[in-house]
């Protein structure tokens, strides 16, 4: 699963010209399912996006989580984050779940993160969508299951 996170002070989501989604201020997140991920993958990099301090708290610039700024999500998905472009000039998505096995881990994401007590907005998925958002900072992460499982294993030294 390879997540984008801009940091908005706005972002909506539209689908043939109507709003089906939309937030003030928190974080806005494209999400990619690749065909390996499961739900404890979407939990796990829900659990990361509600615990990162990516919001100013007094003169710290990066001390708050979403919930804590008093933010959103608003959850779009995105398999072209699954593209890959290494060779040739037409990315490959093979790396991207079908749609069958993505939609209900977006949903995961989305859920978890409402569990853990953020609120959700959402895309349409599937639909080709329109996203608008007002970057803050900039401020953009990208969270990728593969390279946080990578750092959570015990070094071979």
């Amino acid at each position: 699963m390879r997540i984008v996170l801009q940091r908005v002070t706005e972002a909506s989501v539209a689908v043939d010209g109507a709003v089906v989604g939309r937030i003030g201020r928190g974080l806005l997140a494209l999400v990619g399912v690749a065909g390996d991920d499961d739900d404890a993958t979407a939990r796990r990099l829900a659990a990361k996006t509600a615990a990162l301090r990516l919001f100013p708290r007094g003169d710290r610039g990066f001390d708050a989580t979403v919930s804590e700024a008093g933010g959103a999500v608003l959850c779009v998905s995105q398999f072209t984050l699954l593209g890959d472009v290494r060779r040739g000039n037409r990315p490959s998505w093979s790396g991207a779940a079908a749609p069958e096995h993505a939609a209900p881990l977006v949903d995961a994401y989305a859920a978890e993160l409402e569990a853990l007590g953020v609120p959700v907005a959402h895309g349409r998925f599937g639909a080709h969508m329109e996203v608008r958002l007002l970057n803050d900072g900039p401020v953009t992460l990208v969270l990728d299951s593969d390279e946080l499982a990578r750092s959570r294993r015990p070094s071979a030294d």
